[in-house]
């Protein structure tokens, strides 16, 4: 009797997520970016529509140098922060 668990022929060929799954920044290239986003975070009690600005800044850090798949700020929910206008009240 064979130890081995045969399930079939076929391979698995692993593929990674077309979104959520990026590099992490292990030389801390955005790590100001990130910092200025948490303490925006801390300092409005966690409300994200608040830090908007930062989170758009710190993503641009991380598309910019290829640590995340680049995408246009539209298509990631920051088209009325283009320009530098912003409807969040601080």
């Amino acid at each position: 009797m064979s130890t081995a668990m045969n399930f079939g022929t076929k391979s698995f060929q692993p593929r990674p997520p077309e979104k959520g799954s990026f590099p992490l920044d292990h030389f801390g290239e955005c790590k100001s970016f990130k910092e200025k986003f948490m303490k925006c975070l801390h300092d409005n009690y966690f409300e994200n529509a608040l830090c908007r600005n930062e989170s758009k800044e710190y993503l641009e850090c991380r598309m910019e140098r290829k640590l995340m798949l680049q995408e246009p700020l539209e298509k990631l929910g920051f088209g009325d922060l283009i320009g530098g206008k912003s409807e969040a009240k601080k």
